[in-house]
């Protein structure tokens, strides 16, 4: 009965539930579906039920560009707003947040410098922006490889925290409203296999969709909570993204 890390979408919490200890799943889509955009809405919110720091280990895009996404998506502002009133709204956000989330940026994240940084700062909710991207693990096949980095993953969120991990949908996944498992780039069963829960991020390319987002639950083994609804458990979910501020919104 006790909940954890509650969404900032309302479905997700019906659907998925809350984010607890030794929970590890992640996100995927096609390039500018708005991956990094989802996470920025939904850590930003994290960070006010936090007790401890949110880890953000980046190797995808510019760090800076990443934090302004977190700024935007906490305070519900546009970038000439952010801009015009610097110092408001950094007092807003750090009163907000209490600045938990940290970002880890660097291209070269390897599995010993994550495992470091853990030991020193017990976080409450780790991301990983790319997952497929961490250095140090060995493969004679790439999917092996990517597996055996799922697996790494899944036993640190076991010791420390929720984890939620990103990476791609393959060429199948072009323009298709709702992604399904194997849609999943660079995977065959390994890599699906050691998540408690999987989100798909589809969209299309009509004009009339360019602000719908479909989220697909294509894997769900999460306990839920008081509120969440079994028949929601692996729902299709039309959402709307508000890209100026950077929040996703039912």
């Amino acid at each position: 009965h006790k909940p954890g890390l509650r969404w900032r979408l309302n479905a997700l919490n019906r659907s998925l539930g809350s984010l607890r200890k030794g929970d590890f799943g992640f996100i995927f889509a096609r390039p500018e579906s708005g991956k990094t955009t989802f996470l920025a809405s939904e850590v930003s919110y994290f960070a006010e039920q936090s007790s401890s720091s949110i880890l953000w280990f980046n190797n995808e895009e510019q760090g800076s560009k990443v934090q302004l996404r977190i700024y935007q998506a906490s305070l519900g502002r546009g970038l000439l707003e952010l801009f015009g009133n610097r110092d408001k709204y950094q007092n807003e956000y750090a009163n907000k947040t209490r600045n938990k989330i940290k970002i880890m940026d660097s291209a070269g994240i390897t599995k010993s410098s994550v495992e470091t940084t853990l030991q020193q700062c017990q976080p409450s909710c780790i991301i990983f922006d790319q997952l497929d991207k961490i250095q140090g693990f060995q493969g004679d096949r790439e999917d092996l490889r990517l597996g055996d980095i799922y697996i790494w993953a899944r036993e640190l969120a076991k010791v420390y925290c929720p984890i939620i991990g990103v990476c791609q949908s393959d060429a199948s996944g072009e323009g298709r409203r709702w992604l399904e498992m194997d849609n999943v780039a660079n995977a065959k069963t390994a890599k699906q296999a050691e998540a408690d829960w999987i989100l798909g991020i589809g969209k299309t390319h009509a004009e009339s969709e360019e602000t719908f987002r479909y989220l697909s639950i294509c894997k769900n083994k999460l306990i839920g909570d008081d509120d969440s609804d079994p028949a929601m458990r692996h729902a299709k979910l039309q959402v709307k993204l508000q890209p100026e501020i950077a929040r996703y919104l039912d």
